[in-house]
């Protein structure tokens, strides 16, 4: 163990690293509610899906661990399950069956990229404004969600959105859940937002607003309603436009994300070269890659690096044994099968809104000195929740960043990779 993790070389003992990954574990074990949770709204079965999850969260962070020797977790993607659900099964109307054929290929062009040189060229051409918004834009997206699902936002005919019953139990439960999340955060008490999900839930069975479960733990539910579901043939028939968009959609956001995440964490825990950058990227994205890839064979949304890990990192984990442990206890989480299909909605919902609010502090990156730069961030950042779509905001903010740079005269700044995803973006806003 000490030489194939070099614990020494990296500074850390067996025991840092165990509980590291307890740490790490605790703070983004909420996924395993709030998965099965979103993706039941695309009509998967939520038993099946909380399974994938677990199995695709452990299967992700072992290769990780194992492959890469890297202290960082994955699970199915905040944002990228959403966009999942209401975008491309409820919102174009394609099955689910088919977005998770588009995730499997979104995650074996994701590992030819990580493969090639193409990589490097993608993720440093992209403008750093658009990064940044994204990531805020996928926030906004997930916020909106989340206080739908609390009951505190509601359709109306005439405005569009407007508030719902205030005084409801379940918009009094997650509000309070919420505000308790960010109490536990601040006080750095790990597990904070799984603590407030749990809590809101047993408030909910107390009141009597939904029911308990059956017991606490049980025999893993079938895999079977979603396992090698993904149907191909039926996204290669698809429109090529449409095709094209849902699993460029998917990509874009899954290279950018993990790319960030990792660097992310690679700096705040001082693995970065003098040059700034991370020995072993290529590893950690080849990880990245294949978990995507096998979670869509298992039956749920992109696999992704986490933030949380940072949890862990913070705690002195540095090398894979962190990722290890991370994995080994969301394998023994598929027993608990009874407590996480009984999480109601409003119970996740205050989960989802303090990740959009996460996810929202990188707009304190954007240069708001550059109208060329704050302005078409601006645009993918409000297009995503009020056009309900995370790759038209994509689409919007690269039209309208490649459109501001040309009349300002700056061309220039325009990379070739900004030219390439503009022209596919107005392709199909054109054909659609």
């Amino acid at each position: 163990m000490e030489n194939f993790f070099k614990l020494r070389e990296k500074n850390t003992t067996v025991r840092t690293e165990l509980l590291a990954g307890l740490t790490t574990f605790l703070t983004m074990a909420y996924i395993i509610f709030v998965n099965p949770d979103i993706l039941s709204a695309a009509g998967m079965d939520k038993g099946a899906v909380f399974v994938a999850t677990c199995l695709a969260a452990a299967i992700g962070t072992l290769i990780m661990g194992l492959y890469a020797n890297m202290p960082i977790a994955l699970a199915p993607g905040m944002g990228l399950n959403a966009f999942f659900a209401f975008v491309v099964v409820k919102g174009m109307g394609l099955s689910w069956q088919i977005a998770l054929a588009a995730v499997f290929v979104e995650g074996i062009l994701f590992f030819i990229l990580s493969v090639l040189p193409i990589r490097e060229w993608l993720i440093n051409s992209i403008p750093r404004s658009q990064k940044l918004a994204i990531a805020a834009g996928i926030g906004f997206f997930l916020g909106l969600i989340g206080l739908k699902s609390a009951g505190i936002v509601i359709a109306d005919p005439a405005t569009f959105v407007t508030a719902g019953h205030l005084t409801s139990w379940p918009v009094l439960l997650a509000a309070c859940g919420f505000v308790l999340m960010i109490a536990l955060d601040h006080m750095r008490i790990p597990g904070a937002v799984m603590i407030g999900v749990i809590l809101v839930a047993i408030a909910g069975m107390v009141i009597g607003i939904s029911p308990a479960p059956h017991g606490i733990v049980s025999l893993p539910p079938s895999l079977e309603p979603t396992f090698l579901k993904l149907d191909l043939n039926g996204l290669f028939h698809l429109a090529w436009q449409t095709m094209l968009f849902v699993v460029f959609a998917f990509l874009l956001v899954d290279v950018f994300d993990n790319a960030g995440t990792l660097i992310g964490l690679a700096h705040h825990a001082g693995m970065l070269d003098e040059r700034g950058h991370l020995p072993g990227l290529g590893r950690a994205l080849i990880s990245d890659s294949s978990a995507a890839s096998i979670g869509a064979v298992l039956g749920t949304s992109t696999t992704t690096s986490y933030i949380e890990s940072g949890a862990g990192i913070m705690a002195g984990g540095r090398t894979g044994l962190t990722a290890v442990t991370v994995a080994v206890l969301f394998l023994l989480s598929v027993v608990f099968a009874p407590i996480a299909t009984a999480i109601p909605a409003y119970a996740t919902a205050p989960a989802i809104l303090f990740v959009a609010c996460l996810m929202a502090r990188s707009l304190t990156g954007i240069d708001w000195e550059d109208m060329t730069e704050f302005v078409p961030a601006v645009i993918t950042v409000l297009s995503m929740p009020f056009t309900f779509s995370i790759a038209t905001g994509i689409g919007f903010g690269f039209v309208a960043y490649t459109s501001i740079k040309v009349l300002c005269g700056r061309v220039t700044e325009i990379s070739s990779a900004v030219w390439v995803i503009t022209a596919v973006f107005l392709i199909y806003f054109i054909s659609i």
